[in-house]
């Protein structure tokens, strides 16, 4: 199977734990149109490839914790494109939640789909319960305080923001929780592959703020131009669009140099190069020269 196939499975039988009778319909309509359909899954599929580099048969529990992710991940997004903070009429191309299903039901959307990483995660350990604990760790660290996710967005709301806790929270987190969570689930201690989930996060984030800075809102299926808009912390705005560029290419290859001592490293080496290439938008190249 291969990991887009095992990502989207995965996700599809989360979201059945919550589309059960008795649930309110608009809710689970809500929840499915906030996962489905799904941007790259780069999270999901770090988790899946630090796995595979560690030990191949871990993938399923594997497949488990990166739905976990993916999940808040989303939850995520919902969140971010509300009223209350960056008030964004789309997402992934299509209407964001609050604007399809109303702000109550989108706030609740986002938290739903919280909880419901949490449960898929413990129903992906039933087999390997000597393997939660750690991997329980790595996803719920991302998420709160004083480091996670909403600790990210929390910066949006400080008089002086610190960028790098800001990209670490915001995006590093999650990442960070990606390669842990993945090296887990294959039995390996994840504190190892800390440092490539925060380097990639940092370069996803850095990438982001080209983007918003150079791309159009058809190629991003987003607004552009939200970071200097809402006046939000940005790389670009820090070090020009020639220096984030530079920013980003160390950090790739930083991240690359990471990996740890595993029988895949080569390959996840490689398909780090690889990502690196993909993640420079076509435009900045152009522009910075």
């Amino acid at each position: 199977m291969d990991a887009k196939t095992r990502i989207e499975d995965a996700l599809s039988g989360a979201l059945a734990l919550a589309d059960q009778p008795g649930a309110p319909p608009r809710l689970i309509s809500a929840m499915h149109y906030a996962v489905f359909p799904g941007g790259a899954r780069i999270r999901p599929r770090l988790t899946l490839a630090v796995a595979a580099a560690c030990h191949p048969a871990s993938l399923p529990l594997a497949a488990a914790a990166g739905a976990a992710i993916e999940l808040l991940h989303c939850a995520s997004l919902v969140h971010d494109d509300m009223p209350v903070f960056d008030n964004a009429a789309m997402r992934r191309g299509k209407p964001a939640v609050h604007k399809a299903y109303g702000a109550p039901l989108a706030l609740l959307t986002g938290d739903a789909l919280i909880v419901l990483a949490f449960q898929v995660l413990a129903v992906g350990a039933a087999k390997s319960p000597m393997r939660l604990a750690a991997m329980m760790r790595a996803v719920a660290g991302a998420v709160g305080a004083p480091h996670g996710i909403a600790a990210g967005q929390a910066w949006e709301c400080e008089p002086s923001p610190d960028l790098a806790a800001y990209q670490q929270a915001k995006t590093g987190a999650l990442f960070a929780a990606a390669t842990e969570a993945g090296a887990a689930a294959a039995g390996c201690p994840g504190a190892a592959w800390r440092p490539l989930g925060e380097y990639l996060g940092e370069a996803y984030q850095v990438a982001d703020d080209i983007k918003d800075a150079v791309c159009t809102e058809a190629e991003l299926g987003k607004p552009v131009g939200q970071d200097a808009a809402l006046g939000r912390p940005n790389a670009v705005l820090l070090h020009g669009l020639d220096g984030a560029i530079d920013h980003l290419r160390a950090l790739t290859g930083k991240a690359a140099e990471s990996i740890p001592a595993c029988p895949g490293a080569a390959d996840l080496r490689a398909l780090i190069r690889l990502e690196s290439q993909r993640l420079m938008p076509k435009e900045a190249p152009a522009q910075a020269a």
